[in-house]
């Protein structure tokens, strides 16, 4: 599917972001976009790279396990994962995928999605699996950080005030959505950092860069669907027969921990042997976790029958 760009500019001096526009299939796939690569220059690291190609920084990272994230080696060719199966999910509103650490936004007309990169909670302060709404949207929005939080900064020895007022030192950026679960406490928002998207850093909110958020602040409605939801497998049987798996690491359960490994599900076992997949090439995506479609097998390709020798 072609793959569009569509540079997004806060000021006429600011730095440009890139979000990542997919025409959504009209066959009844489920792939989107290309894959790219991207030469490492002299002084060039993974979060810059990163913006670049409106990709976060961890899923960069599985699909180049050997970078550097810091100081990646000059002339190494990295794999940007533009390439990606859509969630099994109706094509409508915000759908956010944990473990992929990205935000679908499917536009209104139906037959674009822009995907970007988020920062979600971190471990103890996870986002959770939802469906709700855009309860409001506030632009310059004052912060009020719960008790929780306020105990965790004044750990640190940095006390937090009742209300942070709006302004470079709000942690919410310019734009914020507030979503309709529980007491209103999460949020999808900017940011006055310059790092954490496309990990888990926050308290539980979502986190965009702040040309981001201030695109998709103009293009959501109050009132808008938003899903949450955790599938690190993604499966698909594409219109020519290509049968797609993608596979993303878990979300972590303790701090420290490194990616867990996720055991082949006897659900997408079955989806392989169902469409004459090959088995050792799932045991290979699911060892490698790199969070890219990888192809199994052809659905309508029959598997070759064994000669059966008769005596005479």
């Amino acid at each position: 599917m072609k793959l569009l760009f569509t540079l997004l500019f806060l000021s006429l001096f600011s730095a440009s972001v890139w979000a990542n526009i997919y025409q959504l299939p009209t066959d009844g796939g489920r792939l989107i976009g290309q894959l790219q690569t991207h030469t490492v220059v002299k002084g060039e690291n993974l979060h810059r790279i990163g913006l670049l190609y409106g990709v976060g920084l961890l899923e960069l990272l599985d699909a180049n396990p050997k970078a550097d994230p810091f100081v990646p080696t000059p002339g190494m060719k990295l794999i940007i994962p533009t390439l990606m199966l859509l969630p099994e999910v109706e094509y409508k509103g915000i759908v956010i995928n944990l473990p992929e650490l990205r935000l679908y936004f499917f536009h209104p007309n139906g037959k674009e999605v822009t995907v970007f990169p988020i920062g979600i909670g971190r471990v103890g302060r996870e986002t959770p699996v939802m469906t709700t709404r855009v309860s409001s949207k506030r632009a310059n929005p004052t912060w009020t950080p719960t008790p929780k939080t306020r105990a965790e900064y004044a750990a640190r020895g940095e006390p937090l005030p009742a209300v942070v007022p709006a302004g470079p030192e709000n942690p919410l950026g310019e734009y914020a959505m507030r979503l309709a679960y529980g007491n209103g406490e999460y949020l999808i928002h900017g940011t006055n950092k310059d790092f954490g998207i496309g990990m888990r850093v926050s308290a539980g909110c979502i986190r965009l860069e702040p040309a981001n958020i201030e695109w998709l602040f103009h293009q959501v409605q109050q009132g808008e669907q938003v899903r949450i939801i955790d599938e690190p497998i993604k499966q698909s049987v594409e219109p020519n027969g290509d049968v797609m798996v993608e596979v993303h690491s878990p979300l972590s359960e303790y701090e420290g921990q490194p990616s867990p490994k996720l055991e082949i599900t006897a659900q997408v076992r079955q989806f392989v042997i169902d469409n004459n997949g090959d088995l050792n090439a799932l045991t290979h995506i699911f060892n490698a976790m790199n969070g890219l479609p990888n192809l199994v097998g052809r659905a309508w390709e029959q598997p070759a029958e064994e000669e059966v020798e008769f005596e005479l």
